[in-house]
Parts: structure tokens; sequence; C-alpha cells
């Protein structure tokens, strides 16, 4: 058992984790000032909260985190105290999603923190904005019901991005793949391609010359200019069999945009050259995300090779110029990963959270609890020397900074 402390940490350079896979939505933390070794029951845990169902992780900006679960047949906005875990305000609204493979009912998108607003997307294709100070409602509409799009394997899981002033999102509908929405008032700005929705979250990259809002949508790679929705570049890249599903985020290096799925498709990284993309390498050899997505540490990939089920998938590093595999820890399971101060914190499926050094040469593991139930699917979040980890039933904040 851990026990639950409110220990003083010593100062950090702290930093938030306001949208998906954190502030630039690659994984990456600026966070310094991390221990290097837990003690043997693990690090502390600060305060625990019991949650409803849900998929999505937390989003932190400042002395607010926001939490977005489920709570017997409401979706639920929770604004908290990082440091304490106290509520500050609660916002509720009907759902109806019901999960056709009886996984989970609850949302799966993280919430996106931005000019003092908060956005979520339910599983059921709800956005929504909110007051970040006040939990005021400022505007919502069905995205699904709207746009015409059907449910899909697990509901709407795309977390919503802003680039350009606009909020962006794929809604996965014919001449509505992907649409931007005015964040002040939920009106359509534009609208782009015929792109079916997929369970991946955007980015913003340069390719070529151009910082571009680029998509993993259900067909392949879409890349379009955030402020038209003009599409620049296009890249099919999905399985052939239609029970499959496009999960992993882009990542977007030197130029280079890298795309990962499973069903025996695997990763592409491909390059702008003569006006359009090529391949550089390619293949299910190197790293196959089912649903993770991997970090890029310097010039090499760390992720999660293989399907979530089965509890065969490995954690690898990947060379990202060639795709070339160092090393690989078979049955690590899948785990949501954040890079930060010179380390790897993965957070698995099976309830442990790990710390790694992420070496080129072998896969060195330097500390291992078990803190959550298992299965764990909602990402991780890192603020201020704070491990914020969730399940079904409980979001546990960890004292990941030096004691």
């Amino acid at each position: 058992m851990h026990r639950i402390l409110l220990p003083c940490l010593p100062f950090l350079l702290a930093a938030d984790w306001p949208q998906h896979l954190g502030s630039n939505r690659d994984g990456h933390s600026s966070e310094t000032g991390l221990s290097r070794a837990w003690p043997k029951d693990g690090p502390p845990v600060l305060w625990k909260r019991n949650v409803g169902t849900g998929w999505a992780g937390p989003a932190i900006a400042g002395d607010r985190l926001i939490l977005f679960h489920r709570v017997g047949g409401n979706d639920t906005v929770e604004c908290l105290n990082p440091t304490t875990g106290k509520e500050i305000w609660k916002a509720t609204y009907a759902s109806r999603y019901v999960d056709d493979f009886n996984f989970d009912d609850g949302p799966r998108a993280v919430p996106l923190i931005a000019d003092k607003r908060v956005f979520t997307l339910g599983a059921d294709g709800s956005l929504r904005a909110w007051n970040l100070e006040t939990g005021v409602g400022i505007w919502d509409r069905n995205v699904n019901k709207d746009y015409g799009v059907e449910k899909g394997f697990f509901g709407t899981a795309t977390s919503p991005m802003i680039a350009s002033g606009k909020l962006i999102i794929n809604v996965g509908a014919k001449g509505a793949g992907v649409v931007a929405f005015d964040p002040a008032t939920g009106k359509e700005l534009w609208k782009s391609s015929d792109d079916g929705v997929s369970y991946s979250s955007p980015v913003v990259g340069k390719l070529g010359d151009e910082e571009l809002a680029i998509f993993f949508t259900r067909n392949g790679l879409l890349a379009l200019s955030p402020d038209k929705g003009e599409v620049k570049y296009r890249y099919p890249w999905r399985p052939r069999i239609n029970a499959s599903v496009n999960a992993a985020t882009p990542i977007v290096s030197g130029g280079r945009v890298f795309l990962s799925t499973s069903y025996g498709t695997g990763a592409v990284v491909l390059e702008v050259k003569r006006g359009k993309l090529e391949e550089v390498w390619m293949g299910d050899k190197s790293i196959s995300s089912h649903y993770p997505t991997p970090v890029l540490i310097k010039d090499h990939l760390y992720g999660i090779d293989g399907r979530q089920e089965g509890g065969q998938a490995q954690l690898r590093c990947v060379e990202w110029a060639t795709g070339k595999v160092q090393w690989a820890e078979k049955q690590f399971g899948c785990a949501g990963l954040i890079a930060v101060d010179g380390l790897l914190i993965a957070c698995a499926e099976n309830g442990d959270i790990v710390l790694i050094e992420p070496s080129t040469e072998r896969y060195k593991e330097l500390a291992r609890a078990r803190v959550l139930d298992s299965p764990v699917r909602a990402l991780p979040a890192l603020s201020g020397g704070k491990l914020f980890v969730r399940d079904g039933k409980k979001l546990l904040a960890i004292g990941v900074g030096k004691n």
C-alpha cells in the first residue's frame, strides 16, 4: 500500500501540461529536478481522488487541473487544485453514449486548456467550451450530429487542438473531414477533406516550408494550412482490414513526419522532396503503435510495438533516421510515455509506473511501482513535480521530484 503524504517538494522548474501529450503535443515536459530513484515502496502519493469512468487523461495549467470523466449518466468536467486535489468547480451534462463493446462509456479525449477556456470533446461527439476560472459553459455543439458522422468502434476520441487561433478537429464527415471552429463561439470557420475520423490527435509541425496542422486520419496523413484548411499533403497509411484503428499521434521533427499503426501495417517516416511527400523508411519490422504514441528523444524513438491485446507489446528503441531497432523489452505492455529531465516515465496498462533511462544501448529500468489497477488506458500528465495518473476508479498525484 502507498502512503498518502503531503511532503514539501524542493524547487523545480515546473511546466504546464495543458493538452494531449503536453505543451507541444509530443510527450515531452520541460520540467527539471526529478528524482532518479524511488523509495522501495514507490514514490509518495500526494493525494488521491475517486473518479468515474473514461479514458481521458488530465490537463493542467497553473493552479487548475481539469478532469474529464463520466459519473452515472453525466459527462463531468471537474476543475481541481493540482497541489491538493480539492475541487474548485464542477460542470455536468447528460451523455447517452453506450460503448458497443462494453469497454467503457466515459469520455476518451484529453481536455484542452487555452486562452482561459477549457475545451472538451465527449465520446458522443459533444464539443463544449467552459470558462477556466468559473466552470460556466460558454458554448456547445455536437459535431457528430451537426455533420452526420456515424458512430465509430470506440466513440469519439481525438483531442482538440488550437492552431492559428482556431479550434481544429478531425470530425470525419464527407466534406468535413477536418473542421475549424471559432474558440470563442463554436462557429464553423472552415471545413476540408473527406477523411474519416481516427483515434489519433493532431499536431502542428513544419513540413516543407510551412507550419501545418498535421492529422493521422482514418485514411492516413493529412496536412493542411491551419488558417484556411487548404490541403497541402496527403499520404495514405492505414491497415487494409476495416476492423482497425489509427490512434498514435504523428511525430514531426526536422522536416520529417512519423506515422505508426498496427494490424500488419507498421510505421513510415516521410519528408517533402520536390513538392511531395516521399518515404525515408517504412515497414512493419521497426515499430507498430497500436494506441500509445512514441516519444522522440534526440535521434531515437522510444515507443510501444505491437497490439494491445494479449500482453505481448514491447517497449522499443528505434533509430529515427533508419528505423533500425536498437533494443526491445519484451512483454512490457502498452503504456503512456513522458520524456522529462533526461528520463522516460511509462504509465503501463497493468497499473505500474516505470522510471527508465532512455539509453540507445539497452533497456535500463531505474525504478518501478504498482500504483493503479488494470486496465490503465488514460494518458499520464506531469506538472509541478507531480505525475498524474488514473484508472477507471481513481486519480492519483504522485511526487516524482527530488526529496
